[in-house]
């Protein structure tokens, strides 16, 4: 076999020295439809599973008297993404954008051709050709971009554990994966005005990541800590996570998760460039992940002698999301840099939120809002985007959302309420939305058989 491949090797580059090489095969346009929409269902589909990872990082990060809660929120939210996104978010995002919004037609469904196609008795040339014209399959898209949009819900769950109200939680989720984070997305990858200016996001750090910290933090203000959480100088009470095995699953599963977030953010897989390309954003997104977990070990051992597990798994986050605005450098040892002082972040920016009074269940304001801001920057730092248009997209996104947010909140807040009485808070959540405990044998229900 090697030496069979040696003689070939030698033969080839004899043909290409007499100018006679053989001309390079072209992949068809249908071929390329297909890997192309088989890269958007394949890595939709890793994204999709991160839902599970934030369902087990936040389930391990509360208190068991919550657990039950949390599992229900992430399963609802990812549902009503998926809904809202089809009702009406995609619309807005990338149909007929007009610079600052898309459209608001209803029902986002697949193209006409493609309908034409799936309901002929024959598929012909002439049907296919206008499919694959396209590139990708209609629906494939949609479905890959649904699964972010679920991805920004999501980091507003964790912030806001244990003291909010299902209901109202869930009408905000509505507002955001609806109308909010599809308005500002199609500032940028719908077409508008942001991506006039240059501003560049490769997988979303900003658009995703950030308008999901944005969002959690103007809730987390407004509905306030948790009971107990302060005291009345201002000193911070622990209140530890139920499993930490199970958050450092729900981190890993995040990890994995992941190559499908920025690896499915090249959008095509149609050509041996888009395969490099790929591999790149790959090698990237796990560099700056292992670096992030590295760099909040250094300096958690620095700054408190002992090596916090929670930081870790959050200094893992902080790093994917931190490269995910840039995974395509082409230096890799940028990458380590990015992951690096985005986990260096998360352990600056937790205690500073503390000394605000601003409580973060699980750490999700430092990992995605802090650490996407700087994996935006970076871009223009490390990249090739323009360090002022990055600037211009992280402010006029933050500030659009926070504003939205607020007053969603806010008025959430004087109508139907947002934040559970003191009794219930103490009682626990999974008592007093669901009637139910996750783990019922060390809980109020226990019961001796």
């Amino acid at each position: 076999m090697k030496l069979s491949a040696k003689l070939l090797g030698g033969a080839a580059a004899a043909l290409i020295l007499l100018g006679t090489a053989p001309a390079r095969a072209e992949v068809s346009a249908e071929t390329q439809f297909v890997f192309n929409s088989f890269s958007f269902l394949i890595h939709g589909v890793l994204v999709m599973f991160m839902a599970a990872g934030f369902a087990m990082l936040e389930s391990g990060l509360v208190r068991t008297k919550n657990t039950a809660t949390i599992c229900l929120k992430n399963i609802a939210l990812y549902s009503a993404a998926g809904l809202l996104y089809y009702l009406l978010g995609y619309s807005l995002m990338y149909t007929d954008v007009d610079s600052y919004i898309g459209s608001f037609s209803l029902f986002y469904n697949s193209s006409a051709e493609e309908l034409a196609l799936l309901n002929a008795e024959e598929a012909t040339a002439e049907l296919i050709a206008p499919v694959v014209e396209g590139g990708y399959s209609v629906m494939s898209d949609w479905f890959f971009q649904m699964v972010f949009v679920a991805t920004a819900a999501s980091i507003v769950s964790g912030t806001l554990a244990e003291r909010i109200k299902i209901w109202p939680f869930m009408l905000f989720i509505v507002a955001l994966t609806g109308v909010i984070y599809p308005i500002q997305g199609s500032w940028t990858w719908g077409g508008g005005w942001l991506a006039e200016m240059g501003f560049s996001d490769f997988a979303g750090s900003t658009i995703v990541h950030s308008v999901g910290g944005w969002a959690a933090l103007s809730g987390a203000v407004i509905l306030g800590a948790r009971r107990g959480k302060y005291d009345a100088r201002g000193r911070v009470r622990v209140m530890p996570g139920s499993n930490l095995p199970l958050a450092t699953l729900g981190t890993f599963v995040l990890w994995f998760g992941w190559f499908g977030f920025n690896g499915g953010s090249q959008l095509a897989l149609g050509s041996a460039l888009d395969v490099t390309a790929m591999a790149i954003v790959y090698v990237n997104t796990n560099l700056g992940a292992a670096a992030g977990v590295v760099a909040a070990m250094a300096l958690t051992q620095i700054l408190y002698k002992k090596i916090d597990l929670t930081m870790a798994l959050n200094g893992a986050i902080a790093g994917l999301v931190s490269i995910t605005a840039g995974p395509d450098l082409h230096n890799h040892l940028y990458a380590i840099v990015i992951g690096a002082v985005g986990g260096c972040l998360v352990v600056v920016a937790v205690p500073l939120l503390d000394r605000l009074r601003i409580d973060d269940v699980v750490g999700a304001i430092p990992a995605h809002l802090v650490a996407g801001i700087w994996g935006t920057l970076a871009v223009g730092i490390f990249g090739s985007g323009d360090l002022i248009v990055q600037i211009t997209g992280i402010v006029a996104i933050g500030a659009f959302v926070t504003l939205t947010s607020a007053a969603l909140w806010l008025a959430l807040k004087h109508t139907v309420g947002i934040r559970v009485s003191e009794e219930d808070e103490h009682m626990g959540l999974d008592q007093v939305e669901l009637g139910m405990e996750a783990y019922p044998e060390f809980g109020h229900g226990s019961q001796t058989i």
